[in-house]
């Protein structure tokens, strides 16, 4: 540990942070990096942690407090100004053109741009369709991108792959962002702030997508940049990157600073403790399964993406009462095509899909949640809350049309005193903090949002859930919730159909695993049977299993 008096690569003193609302996002914090270490930011989802680096990157002003680089007092009104002091940052969710190339987008608004010839607009005919005109559009705009790219593409592919070799981060500088593995786009992602002489790295959840090999070879360059001298600020919730990577270790809470320890004087549970405020159980306990009859049969199923092409190509699946079936993959394999032909949100092109033996094939969403189906979506802000609506409507959503949320004629007036006690027994039930259930679910946290999510499709007593990706984004308190919850419902003879990207969760609470690859089941295993590295391999597609039918219990 440094002297109070000795120069950090950064410093955030009494940095506070208040958005529209009155949400109080960074509380009176100061934080300290030491030159050339990996500080870890722990926390759970809404404490604090990106709002804190956002700030530290420009992309948002600190209210209050001061920022240091290197013991010089700096105001950081953008990521250009950040840049300028040698901070990258690498967000969670990438920021990259798709039909670019691995150089043009690390070039993209750095290098000085000279038209080699007018702009031209493309004349090919394309069909009058909504998918046409936006093909039609992206061309025109990536056709007029490139004619503005400087004339060095060449020179710059040349640093681009020197980069690439002296960093471990091998790339093809020509090959289209669309055409390469997410791994490899978060590739070139640090390579961009490599480009740009970074030598203060923020890294935002950087494992959330990869394959275990994956992280296993990030982690390989981030020892690399550490022993070059990189200082490096990893922004996690995950206890294990934390041990495995970190020098030091901040813990952010309800947007305040818990602590900063050394790794070397604390453990997971400890830090768990640090993030929550009690004790957390990190595997969860639960008796074997007891599977009954079959409640979801999926067969031959095909699906299309939204871009015409084919996601899901011949899933066919069981899962019975009383079990949960996990469905493991890296994120874009056809996951969420297959869970929204599911849920009614999409209609497959092939095949079919029974409940309890009945055909449900393109249905509603509504006569599928009335089916017996209910969905914890991906992304609980698209799909899954209404942000402006209260904590009461959000959970009445699904039945607010059926007695006793709704009266009168037709039901076509709303009971919002039966609504309010609905949730006033799910929010007491599911431990939901709130101010009033008047509130907006915008001020909830992301583990309360979650909660309320979960609350609503559970208080139906449906016969299968589809769970997807459940825990995203969320600490290891709330994930130990949900995970309780889904198994609760399990044992209370409920399917359960679990979709994460999340190994460890898969392994945890699932009784048996479906591997999913570029939209295939290509293998089935009993979670006791394998392990995160054989599961790495096949959700990498680099092993599969020949793959004819269901195995049945």
């Amino acid at each position: 540990m440094k002297e109070d008096s000795a120069i950090y690569a950064v410093e955030l003193e009494n940095i506070s942070k208040t958005f529209a609302g009155g949400v109080q996002a960074n509380k009176n914090i100061t934080l300290r990096i030491e030159e050339g270490e990996v500080h870890g930011l722990l926390g759970e989802n809404g404490a604090g942690k990106s709002t804190l680096m956002n700030i530290l990157y420009g992309l948002l002003s600190q209210d209050e407090g001061m920022i240091r680089i290197r013991g010089e007092e700096v105001s950081l009104r953008s990521p250009h100004d950040a840049i300028a002091r040698g901070i990258g940052m690498v967000h969670q969710h990438f920021k990259l053109i798709p039909t670019l190339t691995v150089t043009e987008n690390v070039i993209l608004g750095l290098e000085p741009i000279k038209l080699r010839e007018p702009v031209k607009i493309e004349t090919e005919d394309y069909e009058d369709s909504l998918l046409s005109k936006v093909k039609k559009a992206t061309n025109t705009l990536v056709g007029a991108f490139r004619q503005l790219m400087p004339t060095d593409i060449s020179g710059a592919a040349e640093r681009i792959k020197r980069i690439a070799e002296e960093n471990g981060l091998n790339v093809d500088p020509y090959a289209r962002i669309q055409d390469i593995s997410v791994g490899l786009q978060q590739r070139v992602e640090i390579i961009k702030t490599l480009y740009r002489d970074a030598d203060i790295l923020i890294l935002d959840e950087p494992t959330s997508v990869l394959t275990p090999q994956e992280v296993d070879e990030l982690f390989v360059t981030l020892d690399k940049f550490k022993k070059a001298g990189r200082t490096i600020i990893l922004i996690t919730h995950k206890l294990r990157e934390s041990m495995a990577l970190c020098d030091r270790i901040t813990v952010l809470r309800d947007g305040a600073l818990v602590g900063t320890v050394d790794k070397k004087d604390t453990s997971p549970q400890e830090l768990a403790r640090m993030m929550v405020g009690r004790p957390v159980v990190f595997t969860t306990e639960k008796m074997p399964s007891m599977p009954g009859d079959v409640v979801l049969k999926i067969e031959n199923l095909h699906v299309d993406d939204n871009r015409g092409l084919s996601a899901v190509k011949g899933v066919s699946l069981e899962v019975r009462a009383g079990e949960i079936v996990g469905i493991a993959g890296v994120e874009g394999n056809g996951q969420t095509e297959l869970v929204e032909a599911l849920a009614g949100l999409r209609k497959p092109r092939q095949g079919r899909v029974f409940i309890e033996g009945i055909d449900i094939t393109g249905r509603s969403v509504r006569e599928i949640r009335e089916a017996g189906i209910s969905h914890i979506p991906e992304d609980r802000h698209a799909r899954g809350l209404v942000l402006g609506f209260s904590i009461r409507d959000n959970l009445a959503l699904g039945k607010h049309y059926i007695e006793p949320f709704a009266t009168g004629p037709a039901n076509a007036i709303l009971n919002f005193d039966s609504m309010a006690d609905h949730s006033e027994r799910l929010v007491d039930m599911y431990s939901i903090k709130i101010s009033d259930i008047e509130a907006s679910a915008s001020t909830l946290s992301g583990g309360n949002q979650q909660k309320v999510v979960v609350a609503r499709e559970l208080s139906t007593n449906p016969k299968l859930i589809l769970a997807a990706q459940p825990t995203r984004g969320l600490d290891v308190g709330a994930t130990e919730f949900i995970h309780k919850v889904l198994i609760n419902m399990r044992d209370s003879n409920t399917a359960v159909l679990l979709i994460s990207a999340e190994l460890d969760e898969i392994r945890n609470i699932a009784d048996r695993i479906a591997v999913i690859y570029d939209g295939e089941i290509v293998a089935f295993r009993s979670p006791e049977e394998t392990d995160n590295q054989e599961l790495g391999l096949l959700i990498a597609g680099h092993k599969r299993d020949e793959v004819e039918e269901v195995p049945q219990q």
